[in-house]
């Protein structure tokens, strides 16, 4: 019986040892070359993806900008039919969104929010009134928050449009 049992377990492991070097052999599985590939591929993709849709981010908070100075000056026009007059410039925005003193016909908050919001790069949308060309001027000062400025980080101006 003791034989039979040593006979027996030497038989088990055998087969297990060829079993196991079977599944080694023809696994599954991704080699480091193929792995490589996958990844240059990937990052080839990303380069030529990546820049436009930074681009596309870039140019809608142009837009949002802009859409934002539009509604500013409906609201303005609002504010001028109420009160016979525009916000001086120390006044500025916030007329929109706060009775300014005493003032007369005031019948605000002429923004929906009753705040005042900033610029799709959170700096203060910049009031002038009067301005050179027109009874005011609403700027963003785009993405470095200075004047002046070139692509993404030129001003954007109610009067330009």
């Amino acid at each position: 019986m003791a034989q039979m049992t040593t006979l027996l377990s030497t038989s088990n492991t055998r087969e297990s040892s060829s079993c196991r070097r079977l599944m080694l052999s023809g696994s599954p599985g991704f080699t480091l070359i193929e792995m490589l590939v996958v990844l240059v591929i990937i990052g080839l993709i990303m380069g030529l993806v990546g820049p436009r849709v930074l681009n596309y981010l870039s140019e809608a908070r142009v837009k949002a900008a802009k859409l934002q100075i539009e509604a500013f000056s409906s609201s303005l026009d609002l504010f001028y039919l109420d009160t016979g007059r525009y916000p001086t410039t120390s006044e500025g925005l916030s007329a929109l969104a706060k009775r300014p003193g005493n003032m007369q016909g005031w019948n605000g908050p002429y923004l929906k929010t009753g705040v005042v919001p900033q610029d799709p790069w959170s700096h203060d949308y910049v009031y002038r009134s009067p301005a050179d060309r027109a009874p005011y001027e609403i700027t963003s000062l785009g993405s470095d928050g200075r004047e002046g400025g070139t692509g993404n980080a030129a001003d954007i101006k109610s009067t330009t449009h």
